[in-house]
C-alpha cells in the first residue's frame, strides 16, 4: 500500500534525519546546552500552537481540541510520575544530571510518537482521494519532523546515550505516522472528531513536556539571557516551519 509506505517514509525519515544532529554534539558547554533546550522549547511551543491546536480546533471544535488536550496532559504527567519512582524522584535528580536528561528525551519521544499518529491518518486519508495529495502531504510531514528529531535527540544525547541508539530511537518515533497512514487508508474516512481529539492530546502531551521539563532545566544551566533568546528563536523557527513549509 503506498499510503503506508509513504506515511511510514515521511515519519521515520523526519524524525531520523533529525536524530542524526546528535553526532554534532560532542561536550557543549553549558551556555550551549541552555540555548539548544531553550530552542528545543520554542520549537515545541510553536508546533503546539501554531499547527496543532488550530488544526484540532478547526476539525472538532474549541471543546473537543481542549478536551484533548486535556487528556494530552493528564497522561503524560502520570507517565512522568511513573518514570520518576523508576529513576528517582526528581529533587533527587541533580539539574543538568545525564539521568534528567534521560527522563526528558524519553518523555519527548513519547510525545512525538503521539504527534506523529494523527498525521498518518492525514496521509493515508489523503491517499484515499488523490494520491498526489497524499505524496504531498508525505513530503510536507517529513520535513515538520525534522526538528523534532532533534528536540528528541539533543536530551538523549546529553544524557549519555549512544548517537546510533538515539537515531534508532528518532526512527522508532516515527512509526507511528506509518500505523497512522494504515489506518487512515483502510477506513478511507474517519471522524473529524476523533483526528481533533488526537492532535490536542498530542498538543497536551507536548505542552507539559516543553513546560514542566525543557523550559525549567534551560534555566537551571544558564540564568542569563542566552536561554531567553534561545525559546524566542525556536518559536520563530517553528512559525517558519509549521507556516511556510
Amino acid at each position: 500500500m503506498l499510503g503506508t509506505a509513504a506515511g511510514t517514509a515521511a515519519g521515520i525519515i523526519g524524525t531520523g534525519l533529525g536524530g542524526t544532529f546528535v553526532f554534532l554534539l560532542n561536550r557543549p558547554g553549558k551556555r550551549l546546552l541552555s540555548t539548544l533546550l531553550s530552542m528545543s522549547a520554542g520549537l515545541m511551543l510553536a508546533v503546539v500552537c501554531f499547527d496543532l491546536l488550530p488544526r484540532s480546533f478547526e476539525l472538532g471544535g474549541v471543546k473537543t481540541g481542549l478536551l484533548g488536550t486535556a487528556t494530552g496532559v493528564f497522561v503524560i504527567a502520570v507517565l512522568q510520575e511513573i518514570l520518576l519512582r523508576k529513576q528517582g524522584r526528581k529533587q533527587d535528580l541533580k539539574s543538568g544530571s545525564s539521568k534528567q536528561y534521560l527522563h526528558t528525551g524519553i518523555l519527548i519521544g513519547i510525545g512525538i510518537a503521539l504527534h506523529n499518529f494523527p498525521e498518518g491518518l492525514a496521509i493515508g486519508v489523503g491517499f484515499t482521494s488523490f494520491q498526489n495529495f497524499g505524496l504531498g502531504l508525505s513530503l510536507v510531514i517529513a520535513l515538520h519532523d525534522i526538528p523534532e528529531g532533534i528536540v528528541m535527540a539533543t536530551p538523549m544525547r546529553l544524557g549519555g546515550i549512544k548517537p546510533i541508539k538515539i537515531v534508532l530511537a528518532a526512527l522508532l518515533a516515527g512509526i507511528p505516522t506509518g500505523i497512522g497512514a494504515l489506518i487512515g487508508y483502510l477506513l478511507g474516512e474517519i471522524s473529524t472528531v476523533f483526528i481533533s481529539l488526537c492532535l490536542g492530546f498530542a498538543a497536551g502531551a507536548m505542552l507539559y513536556i516543553t513546560c514542566s521539563e525543557l523550559i525549567p532545566e534551560s534555566r537551571d544551566l544558564h540564568r542569563g539571557r542566552i536561554s531567553g533568546a534561545g525559546l524566542i528563536a525556536g518559536v520563530l523557527l517553528g512559525i517558519v516551519i509549521t507556516k511556510f513549509i
